[in-house]
């Protein structure tokens, strides 16, 4: 059948289906002997960090199915952004790739001068998505957020939280909360914040994701959710979105490479990262974390990154958030 529709073709149709195979046929070739060498990926946080920990975990298996070693690397400066920085000038072969989150990607490039946007990068898969929580101390009046806002409402300033630092995603979360509710409360940045409430140095901690020991400990209370899902330890808690708050994103964790991957080597990295994130070392350790196993294939992520950067924008705007450089 092919043969005869192939006879009625013209020679100038043949001669563009012969370029085309031409074309594509180093493309392909390549991808199928990739990868012929090492692979490095550049975690864009601290060694032993919860993207670090999962980074390594994805990469372990990958190695066993790709048939070759990655190399993992840790470069936090600039709050993710330098690591990020250095992978988007490398070459675009599949052999640079980084590790990261979505506040490196789409919401650092707005609030700081950088050299890169979300564009800048090929999307290569997401593997897991944190769950981050409001947590009040466990003597605290307040047994759910509604009971939080109303005294936030009540008593203008004296509520005050923490997060790990101005500009970040879970103070974006709390001020948009602040913003539908009319509420005057007080951030007050910390990298340690557990330390901050058990301290009573705060009122809260703000969607952090290493507050969960402290609540399964009897020292902080969990007022609600933010996630995709409840959490799977907690499922009596709601999820802000279920009280009716758009908090923007999470921060998910995910791995692109360059601009200008070829896309059949994202293929192959897609589908060997996927596989990687579905082994029982890796899912047993998603419940230890309190994470989520969400995973998105390159184009899911690339239309999230696309997403994530216009409603983080739009907040920015609305939440009055300072850039880099600006003053009130």
């Amino acid at each position: 059948m092919i043969a005869q529709e192939l006879r009625g073709w013209s020679i100038g149709k043949m001669s563009l289906l012969f370029l085309c195979l031409f074309l594509l046929m180093p493309a392909l070739l390549f991808a199928q002997a990739f990868p012929t060498k090492p692979i490095n990926l550049l975690v864009t946080f601290r060694a032993g960090g919860a993207t670090d920990s999962f980074a390594r975990l994805v990469a372990k298996p990958a190695e066993k199915l790709l048939g070759q070693s990655i190399v993992v690397s840790n470069n936090d400066g600039g709050g993710g952004s330098v690591g990020a920085a250095i992978v988007a000038k490398q070459k675009p072969d599949g052999y640079h790739l980084v590790a990261t989150a979505t506040t490196v990607i789409t919401l650092n490039p707005q609030l700081m001068k950088l050299s890169y946007t979300y564009k800048d990068f090929t999307p290569i898969m997401q593997f897991a998505e944190p769950i981050g929580g409001i947590f009040v101390r466990a003597d605290s009046p307040w047994k759910t957020l509604k009971e939080f806002v109303e005294y936030a409402k009540k008593n203008p300033g004296q509520v005050t939280y923490s997060t790990q630092g101005t500009g970040t995603s879970p103070h974006i979360a709390m001020e948009s909360i602040a913003y539908k509710e009319g509420i005057q409360w007080t951030h007050v940045p910390n990298p340690d914040a557990n330390s901050m409430l058990l301290g009573g140095h705060v009122t809260a901690i703000a969607f952090s994701v290493a507050g969960f020991p402290f609540v399964r400990d009897g020292k902080f209370r969990l007022l609600a959710i933010r996630g995709q899902k409840r959490a799977k330890g907690f499922p009596e808690v709601p999820t802000v979105h279920e009280l009716g708050y758009e908090v923007g994103e999470l921060s998910t964790y995910f791995i692109v490479g360059p601009k200008g991957v070829p896309q059949p080597i994202v293929k192959k990295l897609d589908q060997t990262f996927h596989k990687a994130a579905e082994t029982p070392e890796f899912l047993q350790f998603c419940d230890k974390m309190d994470v989520l196993p969400i995973q998105r294939n390159s184009e899911e992520l690339g239309k999230y990154l696309e997403q994530s950067n216009a409603r983080l924008g739009k907040l920015i705007i609305e939440l009055k958030i300072l850039r880099e450089g600006q003053k009130n």
